[in-house]
């Protein structure tokens, strides 16, 4: 298989999606001419040499943010720009926005059982809890 500079370059910023990666890595393992390129690609990239499309991956431009992947999440967007979110996680496999979008299920998860937490959390210390304007009500009498 061929690889093109971009996509080693992807890969060195892990940007490729999981099976491409693993893919690559294991011809990397076997091909002394791939790792010959890598090592070039690598030596051309850290003599400083910044392209517009280097700047653009870097800065990741095309990625939506969270608020977006949120809304997204929520179906919340017009259908052009969800197309484009699900195009960038599904197709171009997008792995920070992957990592992003997961992150925000997790948070949509916990956060749906937090008044939940709090009623068992109520209900469990209600005895304990002193009325504002008086005296801590206590079991003990004193004389």
């Amino acid at each position: 298989m061929y690889w093109t500079d971009r996509e080693i370059l992807a890969w060195l910023d892990e940007q490729l999606p999981v099976d491409r990666m693993a893919t690559f890595e294991t011809e990397l393992r076997h091909d002394d001419s791939l790792r010959t390129r890598v090592s070039r690609v690598i030596r051309e990239h850290d003599q400083g040499g910044t392209s517009v499309g280097e700047i653009w991956r870097r800065a990741r431009l095309t990625c939506p943010g969270r608020s977006e992947l949120g809304s997204f999440l929520l179906g919340a967007l017009p259908a052009d720009a969800a197309d484009y979110i699900d195009f960038h996680l599904r197709t171009i496999g997008c792995r920070v926005c992957q990592a992003n979008l997961h992150d925000l299920e997790e948070q949509s998860r916990q956060s749906d059982s937090v008044p939940d937490r709090r009623r068992r959390f109520f209900q469990s210390s209600a005895g304990l809890l002193r009325p504002s304007d008086g005296p801590a009500v206590s079991d003990r009498s004193d004389p």
